[in-house]
């Protein structure tokens, strides 16, 4: 064979390579775009649940603020004893 051929014969060899990509990853999209068109339709995300009572939320800011408190001693904690 000669060179110029070769060379032709590799050039559409690349040509058909990235041609097949192209076109498989177009599929992959258009594919995964109507999956997830179909899931959102038919399998909708769930409601979520009402705001709760104004007593069970001060019962939970205090314990946030208890772990909060926990948190912030268990940093000092290690911070005082890896100090370089």
């Amino acid at each position: 064979m000669q060179d110029t051929q070769l060379l032709n014969e590799g050039l559409a060899l690349m040509g058909v390579g990235m041609g097949f990509v192209f076109v498989f990853l177009t599929v992959l999209v258009i594919v995964t775009t109507l999956m997830s068109k179909v899931i959102g339709r038919f399998f909708p995300e769930p409601v979520a649940p009402p705001a709760p009572a104004r007593g069970r939320a001060e019962a939970a800011s205090s314990q946030d603020d208890d772990v909060m408190v926990a948190i912030s001693a268990a940093v000092h904690r290690y911070r005082r004893r890896h100090r370089r």
